[in-house]
């Protein structure tokens, strides 16, 4: 039986990778800050990934258990919402430990498990390779981030006969959907420079998060990159038309339609 590594398996993506990939077969280590019981197939460690020694201590105890691991996927992420000269320090650098350098520890700390053939799936944003929107910024830096990230990872890796790819979804159907909105109304109530404009921008995001899609066809996205002979670099699902339209426009474009539309 194969073994893979889940992150953020208690949430919602996160779940539905671990669920499904314990149907087709895969023993799954499932490392979150909070977990349940143990269940058939799946392994529950708990660990932040903030922490170089939890870290360590998850992968200390996956050895424990097995001496290779056939993939990572990567589902631990925070949604940060806030405007970039107003949010305080420590948000702006707890988002890059969780989404960047979270990845970054697991995925060098598992590299004596790795073998040929081994996968790594990191979760990204189609926000990714777009330029960010006012207000979800940090969001869209700390992915944009680990997409480069990733790209210089699949680079070195495929060296050592380690694929690399990178899931981009939409809007999911989870809590961090409840999440966003809880922010977005938290920062409209709070911002000092911007109450207009984020009134306006709350109408958008709803908009955008009102087409969302289930964790479940994530998890058939992730079990079909980790499947695959050759896996492709970047799978995307649930793009919304109208943020691909803005990205192609160019940059003096692009600013003034939410200057016109936001001001």
């Amino acid at each position: 039986m194969k073994s893979v590594v889940v992150t953020g398996a208690y949430g919602g993506m996160g779940r539905a990778a671990t669920l499904a990939l314990r149907d087709a077969g895969y023993r799954v280590f499932a490392l979150d800050r909070s977990v349940s019981d143990p269940e058939d197939g799946i392994i529950p460690i708990r660990a932040d990934i903030t922490s170089g020694e939890d870290v360590e201590r998850a992968v200390s105890l996956i050895g424990e258990q097995t001496d290779s691991i056939y993939a990572v996927l990567h589902f631990a992420g925070i949604y940060m919402l806030d405007s970039l000269v107003e949010m305080n320090e420590d948000a702006f650098v707890r988002a890059f430990d969780v989404n960047v350098f979270g990845a970054y520890r697991i995925n060098k700390a598992l590299l004596s498990l790795l073998r040929t053939g081994s996968r790594i799936v990191l979760t990204t944003s189609e926000l990714a390779p777009l330029y960010p929107l006012p207000f979800t910024g940090l969001y869209a830096i700390t992915k944009s981030t680990l997409e480069k990230y990733a790209y210089s990872l699949r680079m070195e890796l495929q060296l050592l006969g380690i694929s690399v790819s990178v899931i981009r979804p939409g809007a999911v159907k989870t809590d961090m959907l409840g999440v966003s909105t809880s922010a977005l109304d938290k920062f409209c109530d709070s911002t000092e420079h911007y109450s207009c404009n984020a009134t306006r921008f709350k109408k958008i995001v709803d908009s955008v998060e009102s087409r969302c899609v289930a964790p479940e066809r994530v998890a058939r996205v992730a079990l079909r990159a980790i499947k695959a002979k050759r896996p492709k670099y970047v799978y995307k699902l649930n793009r919304n038309p109208l943020l691909l339209l803005l990205g192609i426009l160019p940059k003096s474009v692009q600013t003034g339609i939410i200057r016109i539309i936001l001001k």
